[in-house]
């Protein structure tokens, strides 16, 4: 087996992997790098000249891992694109969504190469993706060689996928994004147990030790905990989330605090792709049995929108609670410009409730300290930290002890590290040589090529 990481800055960003079985070469999500712009935060399809692609799968829908899908697909026009039959329901619209926020991103920072693909595109290429149910075994030929294709319930988010290709007598298993834990509204992980010649495996939490303490039941508690006490103390809690799955995980548990009377009666606020997910989630839920959301949820909750217009570094003083995008307080965003307005005063509360990338200004402020200035540059507000910055462990990637025991069953020959920050990959890699030292583990360079 041949396989080339495509994503051209490594760690966790424009998401995409080739690999060549024999006669058959399979690339496996195309994704966008979310801290860059242009052509530069597209996977590097260098190393595929004069090569063809006979089959593109896709693990989920998170922008990371399909955002220059219709890019791949053109450059690949003859190639089938599969993925999960719930992704398959949410794919268009996380695009069409992408493409919209490219031609404002055009005019607003005159980016040239915007949009990388158009509405209209999506609309033609539609038919070119198709959904196949988890654990239905879909069958592909290209010159001598066959494989067989598994895809498997990887919990994560909506629609994820981990995938099993057999080939002749060989067995490979790609984890994708996974989570193993229930959440309140997707069931964890089904992996198949036993042997795999060769795993991929995402290693996001490598560098995130969880304390036996902090169960998830225990950190959705200290949530509500902690938004009762801003709110009761005047303030304002932000959360700011992902729009696919976290937005309506969080609104699953705040209803749920709401119902059993835990929470303290405030307005409460939503806006982005999130709110607009809501009805493509209880879709899912009545059609598949891995989802459980009710759009009625945010009809109980009286979520109420933004103000169409957030001035920067002004705090509104709503003595409210915000469910608003981005996850990760990337800039331009609604929840980067209203926490410039909520963190200099000591009333209010930030939580970040999944993964920040340390670069990104959500990272940046997860690493600052109390007291210390923090500038956010495009909204030109500079202000000292004063309101509480938290962060609840309710990530959608699973711990490393739990990725870690799946590998090691496996047994596996190979492993290969994917998606995840240099010193997350160290640790799996050392691990994984201490209790497993019959195993080769790759933590492949970007862009080449490796005999795995």
């Amino acid at each position: 087996m041949k396989l080339i990481d495509l994503n051209r800055d490594g760690g966790i960003g424009a998401n995409s992997l080739f690999i060549q079985l024999g006669d058959i070469n399979i690339l496996v999500d195309s994704g966008l790098h979310p801290k860059k712009v242009g052509r530069a935060a597209a996977p590097d399809h260098a190393p595929l000249r004069g090569k063809n692609v006979d089959l593109i799968i896709v693990t989920h829908c998170h922008l990371d891992h399909i955002g220059s899908l219709p890019v791949t697909m053109r450059e690949f026009p003859n190639a089938p694109v599969i993925m999960s039959t719930s992704s398959r329901m949410l794919i268009e619209r996380m695009l069409h969504n992408s493409a919209s926020v490219m031609m404002r991103q055009r005019e607003d920072q005159n980016i040239p190469d915007y949009p990388l693909f158009t509405h209209e595109e999506i609309d033609r290429i539609s038919k070119r993706m198709t959904p196949v149910q988890f654990g239905l075994v879909k069958k592909f030929k290209a010159g001598k060689d066959e494989i067989e294709v598994i895809l498997h319930h990887a919990g994560h988010v909506a629609g994820a996928a981990a995938v099993e290709i057999r080939h002749k007598h060989r067995a490979i298993f790609i984890t994708g994004d996974v989570l193993f834990e229930n959440q309140r509204t997707l069931q964890g992980a089904k992996f198949p147990a036993g042997h795999f010649d060769t795993v991929i495996m995402e290693t996001t939490r490598g560098t995130t030790e969880r304390h036996p303490d902090k169960t998830r039941g225990h950190e959705m508690a200290r949530l509500v905990e902690s938004i009762n006490d801003t709110i009761q103390k005047g303030g304002s809690f932000l959360i700011p989330v992902f729009a696919l799955g976290r937005m309506q995980e969080i609104l699953s548990i705040i209803h749920d605090a709401r119902k059993f009377r835990r929470l303290v009666e405030c307005p409460i606020y939503g806006s982005g792709l999130g709110m607009d997910l809501v009805d493509y989630f209880d879709e899912i839920s009545r059609k598949t049995k891995h989802i459980q959301f009710n759009r009625g949820m945010v009809k109980d909750l009286k979520v109420r929108p933004l103000p169409r217009v957030l001035t920067p570094g002004e705090d509104p003083q709503q003595n409210a609670l915000y469910i608003i995008s981005s996850g990760m307080l990337v800039e331009r965003t609604p929840s980067y410009t209203l926490a410039s307005g909520l963190l200099g005063h000591a009333r209010n509360t930030i939580g970040f409730v999944g993964y920040c990338d340390p670069d990104t200004p959500g990272g940046v402020l997860l690493g600052s300290k109390p007291g210390d200035t923090f500038l956010f540059k495009t909204a030109n507000v500079k202000t000292k930290i004063k309101a509480r910055v938290e962060r609840f462990e309710l990530s959608g990637h699973a711990d490393r002890e739990e990725l870690l025991q799946f590998a090691l069953q496996t047994q596996a020959r190979s492993i290969v590290l994917t998606h995840g920050d240099p010193a997350a990959r160290k640790w799996f890699a050392q691990q994984l040589a201490e209790k497993l030292p019959s195993s080769h583990v790759f933590d492949p360079v970007p862009l080449q090529q490796y005999q795995v």
